[in-house]
């Protein structure tokens, strides 16, 4: 089952195992007010990124819900002191890879394990980034 090795890749916090599970034309988006991340080499950038931000990345999965070409992951992702809940919507496509990951974070505990984080900074940034990149 693909999400087993996902998840067992995110594990082992290797951005080249977890894009080799995602499609070509992948859509990795997390809901922080920037639109998504597309194309395997962009995914794998940003979770590469996504490793250095929490160096200590680990999460803790609360549940996991099937469906036919889908799963959602109800998670906490854990780095140090650093705790906040998110929810994965994963897409599976007709060859069995991740076609698209949207995560949706928990604000209030993610400002909570972070005081120091400016999120609507961090969102201008973000978008100053990707309109330039592009």
């Amino acid at each position: 089952m693909i999400s087993e090795r996902y998840f067992a890749a995110w594990a082992q916090r290797d951005p080249d195992a977890i894009v080799a599970l995602h499609s070509e034309d992948t859509r990795f988006w997390t809901q922080l007010g920037t639109g998504p991340v597309i194309g395997r080499e962009a995914v794998r950038a940003a979770i590469a990124e996504l490793f250095e931000r929490f160096p200590e990345f680990s999460f803790e999965t609360y549940r996991v819900l099937y469906g036919g070409s889908h799963w959602v992951l109800d998670w906490a992702l854990i780095s140090g002191d650093i705790r906040f809940d998110c929810l994965d919507v994963v897409d599976v496509s007709p060859d069995g890879l991740v076609a698209r990951k949207d995560t949706f974070v928990d604000m209030v505990q993610l400002q909570a394990s972070l005081p120091g984080l400016d999120v609507r900074a961090e969102q201008a940034q973000s978008k100053i980034a990707g309109a330039v990149s592009q």
